[in-house]
């Protein structure tokens, strides 16, 4: 069993200032024109099946507004899909692929054409490798280096570990949502300098209004990956989730800081690249929690493998990104959020490859304030009201885009 939990390579180099940003996306009856504020690095293309869609992701690029559709597509979804790169989504009418992709010769814009196929057709193409497009290379942005690079080995899920009950409606047609309290048993997470509240504690209080809260709607089930006091490896967390084959898995915790002053919510999300230092720092603390006397509980000898997360193979990082934003809408007038509140790190908890999965920090549990409002019966239906109604919308969209 390997005592190497986490390793962390902090690559120094400064990265070159990127500016691009998609200014517009404009569609024809089937010629689609991307335009870019700034120099871009370049772009790639691939299909997705099952709905239908064209993905293309924009290196050294801010995304833009999402769109509506026009012609083949039927709408158009942006996003951030890591540090450096915009991922633009092309929800398409019925079925078509790229050709004749090419960049303007100043590197400005991107044009392409959709050409019509069959659903067999799509399909084939779809299991292809994508499409490298590069810019002119004197109008070529340099892509950004990796400043934060997080490789974190873990193990398959335990099968001795129960399943929770799933709570709500008796029908397996109704998403299933998990909630995950952070921390629990011999782990107390972060303890509060004014109040002495324990994280877990709080956590566990969060999770429970948040579950009655989704039950009360009517419109979603409900797990909890612990309804009490017990301590839960991290790759157990995300493990109930998959083997429930949970629709979204939203891990609880309270931040804390040495600065006492900061303060706030915010939302992570799964990277190979941290999107600051602080969040480097509290994914690696976060991971820490397997280790409990220089022993990790969580590596599993034989099926250890060490991950370096490849987030062009993974819708679920889109869908995971899409609810992020959405959960700081909705909680955004009961919640103060931090600046730049969704956030990149390679959280273990987050690892789920096929389950949406968002860390939510719901303040910090060493700020005065925040930690009296979230160990409050107030505050902690003010933070389930937000994740009920994000959660409502999430899953409404999903379904009005099927």
């Amino acid at each position: 069993m390997s005592l190497l939990f986490v390793l962390i390579a902090m690559m120094m180099n400064p990265a070159a200032a990127l500016a691009g940003s998609v200014g517009a996306v404009e569609i024809g009856d089937s010629d689609v024109t991307l335009r870019f504020d700034d120099l871009v690095a370049g772009a790639s293309t691939f299909l997705l099946a099952g709905p239908d869609r064209i993905a293309l992701d924009i290196a050294g690029a801010q995304p833009g507004r999402s769109t509506q559709g026009a012609g083949l597509v039927r709408a158009v979804r942006q996003g951030q899909k890591d540090a450096g790169t915009a991922r633009i989504v092309l929800d398409l009418a019925r079925p078509a692929v790229v050709t004749g992709a090419r960049f303007a010769a100043d590197g400005r814009s991107l044009t392409f054409h959709l050409r019509p196929v069959s659903a067999d057709e799509f399909a084939r193409v779809s299991r292809g490798p994508r499409t490298e497009l590069q810019p002119p290379a004197g109008f070529r942005a340099k892509p950004p280096e990796k400043r934060y690079s997080v490789s974190v080995p873990i193990g398959k899920p335990k099968p001795s570990v129960a399943l929770p009950r799933i709570e709500g409606p008796n029908n397996s047609r109704l998403p299933l949502v998990v909630i995950d309290a952070g921390h629990g048993g011999h782990d107390p997470g972060a303890i509060s300098p004014h109040s002495g509240k324990r994280e877990k504690d709080i956590t566990l209080a969060l999770a429970r209004a948040i579950r009655d809260d989704l039950l009360a709607s009517g419109r979603v089930r409900v797990a909890l990956t612990r309804g009490d006091d017990r301590y839960l490896v991290l790759e157990e967390r995300f493990g109930i989730a998959r083997r429930l084959k949970a629709d979204l898995f939203i891990s609880i915790h309270a931040d804390a800081a040495e600065n006492q002053a900061a303060n706030g919510a915010s939302i992570y999300t799964l990277s190979e690249v941290a999107s600051d230092r602080e969040a480097a720092r509290l994914a690696a603390r976060e991971n820490k929690a397997n280790v409990i006397n220089g022993v990790d509980l969580g590596a599993h000898s034989g099926d250890v493998s060490s991950i370096l997360i490849d987030l062009t193979q993974r819708e679920t990082m889109n869908v995971a990104s899409d609810f992020a934003r959405l959960l700081q809408r909705e909680a955004g007038e009961a919640i103060k959020f931090r600046t730049n509140a969704h956030r990149f790190a390679s959280f273990v908890v987050l690892k789920a490859p096929d389950t949406p999965s968002v860390l939510f920090e719901t303040g910090f549990i060493s700020n005065k304030e925040d930690a009296e409002f979230l160990a409050s019966a107030a505050g902690q239906k003010k933070v389930a009201r937000g994740v009920r109604d994000a959660v409502q919308i999430h899953f409404a969209r999903q379904i009005a885009a099927r």
